[in-house]
């Protein structure tokens, strides 16, 4: 795979956490992404991630199904290409806005709120349908924060890792599926799955997918 150096200078890192304001009396929730793909899914990544800006005002967490020593080298390659900082994710580490977390291979990530910050959790319980990290563990981790809207992306890939996460997002209220469509994916089984679960809220080609991820973050 060929991978492209984006034109530009070296972007700033954004290390301020998110806000939590209220608003009209209520708290208003804060955002968070996430990403879960397969087959084809580091060229599909390319594509979304080099499209974010820098600063960003949310948190991104990405799991690829990719053996245990693999990840760390593609959060650089990806990290090269983009203007929002890429890397791989550490156990302990606090989420901050303008950064994207890979979850490592061989490796469960999950998040673990503290206060006013998420906190990377990573562990290395059984396989969930042959996978270890698996999209389905991180979704879940998710739909036990309170006070944040999730956009959970599934990606191209194959099998149904993710539907049951987004099942158990979706029964928890404050989030928005987006699925890839057909006709981009390497590979339709993760988003076909969610889409016959009748979790999805949209369906989109992998070049309008950076852009949803914005608005939903501006919204």
């Amino acid at each position: 795979m060929k991978w492209e150096k984006r034109k530009g200078s070296e972007p700033e890192k954004n290390t301020q956490p998110l806000s939590d304001p209220v608003q009209s009396g209520r708290i208003a929730r804060k955002k968070l992404v996430c990403i879960g793909t397969s087959t084809g899914g580091p060229r599909a990544l390319q594509t979304v991630l080099s499209s974010l800006p820098g600063n960003l005002e949310a948190p991104v967490l990405v799991v690829q199904h990719m053996p245990s020593g693999f990840t760390k080298s593609l959060a650089s390659r990806l990290n090269a290409i983009s203007n929002i900082r890429v890397k791989e994710a550490e156990d302990g580490e606090m989420l901050k806005p303008g950064a994207v977390y890979i979850a490592p291979g061989d490796f469960h990530m999950g998040v673990e709120a503290r206060g006013a910050h998420l906190f990377i959790r990573l562990e290395q319980s059984a396989p969930v349908n042959g996978h270890r990290p698996a999209v389905d563990k991180t979704f879940e981790s998710v739909s036990m924060l309170k006070n944040y809207e999730t956009l959970a992306v599934i990606m191209t890939g194959m099998g149904s890792d993710g539907t049951k996460g987004l099942i158990a997002l979706k029964n928890r209220g404050h989030v928005r599926a987006i699925v890839e469509a057909e006709e981009s994916c390497i590979v339709y089984g993760m988003p076909r799955s969610a889409i016959a679960a009748k979790v999805v809220d949209e369906v989109l080609p992998l070049e309008k997918i950076a852009e949803a991820i914005m608005k939903f973050i501006s919204d």
